[in-house]
């Protein structure tokens, strides 16, 4: 019965040659050539915590890659430092961008890099304010308004400042201030600089929408600025900001032009960083697809495939039930790890979720505890629910489109003759910096200070303590000509 069902998946017997595979499960091992699949290459692996997702699907796919490029996120820093050396013995290029230590990384992204017209800078605003929008929004007014300034203090920047970043965009809102005029509108201290602007062209887009912001009531406009304010804090944390002022900076195109790996370091732990991951992986698409749009056959010159563990975790990427619909004609694929069809739901809504759904034609499912994606692969596979919900723990079912349901068990990675090379060289590298830390730490005592979180947390106090003045100094700096100062001082 298992050799029937490998036939109706055609499942190659072996490969002559060294070409991109798909590994998804023993013995279902598939070519990445659409032509000849008559499918696209786009992945859904959906998997309890511990199901085996990354091990047996993500480390394979990195395995198996020889010529496509790759953007894989990840939030286990291991698998970076294990398959760098195998890949750049291939010819890749690697890239390490990582939103959790970004000095630890090579690359930085800056959003404004990506900026080409205004209609770009639109979508910048609109992703940054969705970013962090979970659900629906019931009065979108303060949403809009806070894009639309948002929208003016980007061009603003963009059209004033020499080599102009984000940083340069966040550093104009953390230092902007709104008061009212007599007849209660709002004045700020960046009015001379849009009224130079309209002065040189009257209709510019950052004063057009500069004037929608100023001429509200102070109130309203206090409540906008508020809005994007707060977005603002909650996106760019001061890890991200120093990013944005590193040098090397990422080219999108790069990974449409040579073979490259792009690593993208996230944090499971910290999901004030996720909207602005959100953000990365909005210009990511929308850069890939323009820029196979203005190619002469309408694509990249080298496939690039995504592979997205941990996808429904984070914020939603804007759009992307509308990018996966039209990813395969430019030769831009995914492989997308989540836990359940209802983690999908919850973060993109029910007909988005769907879409996701509909336009992966191969599908992995490795058990689950959700009772409503057990219905569903119950359905699919027409089998009685009691059989998904009791799956042995290794097994998975496996389904392509035109192709019966595969039933087996998952791919055994550690058997992988090449992937125990990675390994051991690995655990050599590891082993190896761990005994330079044991000689470093040698003459130190054992005590709390030692300790790698204490060391780290103290560091971090050192780092942001700002020394308050004594009540002496206070008095000392104090000229007798000001008493009510000081008084009012310590009043405060």
């Amino acid at each position: 019965m298992a050799k029937r069902k490998t036939r109706s998946l055609n499942i190659p017997a072996k490969y002559p040659d060294r070409a991109d595979r798909m590994i998804l499960g023993d013995g279902c091992i598939f070519s990445t050539d659409c032509r000849k699949t008559g499918l696209n290459n786009n992945i859904l692996v959906v998997g309890g915590s511990g199901s085996g997702k990354t091990v047996s699907i993500v480390e394979p796919f990195l395995l198996e890659s020889f010529s496509r490029s790759i953007v894989c996120s990840v939030t286990k820093r291991g698998i970076v430092n294990k398959f760098i050396p195998l890949l750049q013995n291939r010819g890749y290029k690697i890239l390490d961008l990582d939103f959790v230590h970004p000095s630890r990384g090579n690359v930085c992204f800056d959003p404004l890099d990506y900026i080409n017209s205004f209609a770009d800078i639109s979508f910048l605003s609109q992703s940054i304010i969705s970013g962090t929008r979970r659900n629906h929004n019931p009065d979108p007014y303060w949403d809009e308004s806070a894009a639309s300034l948002l929208n003016a203090l980007i061009a603003e920047t963009l059209m004033l400042k020499d080599d102009p970043t984000f940083a340069d965009v966040l550093e104009t809102i953390d230092s902007l201030s709104i008061s009212s005029r007599y007849d209660e509108l709002v004045t700020t201290d960046l009015d001379e600089k849009f009224k130079f602007l309209e002065s040189k062209d009257p209709l510019n887009y950052a004063s057009s929408n500069w004037r929608t912001f100023s001429n509200l009531p102070v109130k309203t406009a206090g409540c906008v600025f508020s809005t994007l304010h707060s977005i603002i804090d909650s996106t760019f944390t001061p890890e991200l900001r120093v990013m944005l002022r590193m040098r090397k900076r990422l080219r999108f195109e790069q990974l449409a032009n040579e073979k490259t790996a792009l690593f993208i370091t996230s944090s499971p732990v910290n999901p004030s960083i996720n909207s602005f991951i959100s953000l990365f992986y909005a210009q990511l698409f929308k850069e890939l697809f323009d820029y196979a749009e203005n190619q002469p056959d309408g694509k990249l010159p080298v496939p690039v495939h995504l592979i997205a563990d941990d996808f429904a975790t984070g914020c939603p990427v804007p759009l992307f039930d509308q990018y996966i619909s039209i990813l395969r004609e430019k030769q831009i694929s995914v492989t997308l790890l989540i836990q359940s069809e209802t983690q999908l739901a919850s973060l993109y809504g029910d007909g988005p979720a769907t879409t996701i759904r509909n336009n992966c034609d191969t599908y992995v499912y490795m058990g689950s505890n959700d009772l409503a994606t057990a219905q569903n692969i119950s359905v699919r596979a027409n089998v009685p629910l009691k059989d998904i919900l009791e799956m042995p723990i290794g097994s998975q079912i496996l389904f392509r489109h035109g192709s019966k349901p595969h039933y087996g068990q998952r791919y055994n990675t550690f058997a992988n003759a090449e992937y125990q090379n990675v390994l051991r060289e690995y655990e050599k590298r590891v082993a190896k910096e761990f005994r330079f830390r044991q000689r470093v730490r040698s003459g130190q005592k054992a005590n709390p200070e030692n300790d790698d979180a204490n060391r780290r947390h103290t560091a971090f106090l050192q780092e942001i303590f700002i020394r308050i003045p004594s009540e002496k100094s206070f008095v000392g700096s104090v000229s007798a000509e000001e008493p009510d100062l000081l008084a009012q001082l310590f009043e405060e």
